[in-house]
């Protein structure tokens, strides 16, 4: 297994070592789901759509909370994930103007190819470890989302 060499920090301007290998697989990550799921679907819109996978209809204010883009955002965010047909709305209770977001059957298709591709890149990545190599990379990859989702960002809500 390869060690961690040095500070995970670098002087003021160089990015340090972690730094360079979060970048790198980040960009490898993203290209694999590109080429799995080739559909018009932006990284927000991506998003979004897991968001309602893992956490199931949600109102409009809570996606937007969740992945921390601002009502403007989300609102287009998901007109255009229902012009797709990948998410549908309705209201709740007996005030119409309080919407659940949920997805459609399309829209759960579309997350099926993604995760296949997640299951494929994740055996790509398991043939090139040892089991105990792979146990603990999947522990240490939980650790640090972890910890990155538990921790405030230093920057306001996105327009997306």
């Amino acid at each position: 297994m390869t060690k961690f060499h040095g500070s995970p920090t670098a002087p003021p301007g160089r990015p340090g070592e972690l730094e360079n290998a979060l970048s790198y697989l980040q960009c490898v990550l993203v290209a694999r789901r590109t080429r799995a799921t080739p559909e018009k679907v932006t990284w927000s819109q991506y998003d979004v759509l897991e968001t309602l996978r893992i956490h199931g209809p949600m109102t409009p204010s809570a996606i937007g909370e969740s992945l921390g883009i601002s009502r403007q955002s989300t609102s287009k965010l998901l007109r255009v994930l229902k012009d797709q047909f990948l998410i549908e709305q309705a209201s709740r209770g007996t005030d119409r103007r309080e919407q659940t977001t949920s997805l459609t059957e399309e829209g759960e298709e579309f997350l099926m190819r993604a995760a296949q591709g997640r299951r494929e890149t994740a055996k790509v990545a398991g043939a090139a470890l040892t089991a105990g190599e792979a146990s603990l990379f999947a522990e240490l990859c939980r650790k640090v989302a972890d910890s990155l989702h538990s921790t405030p960002q230093p920057f306001p809500l996105r327009d997306v």
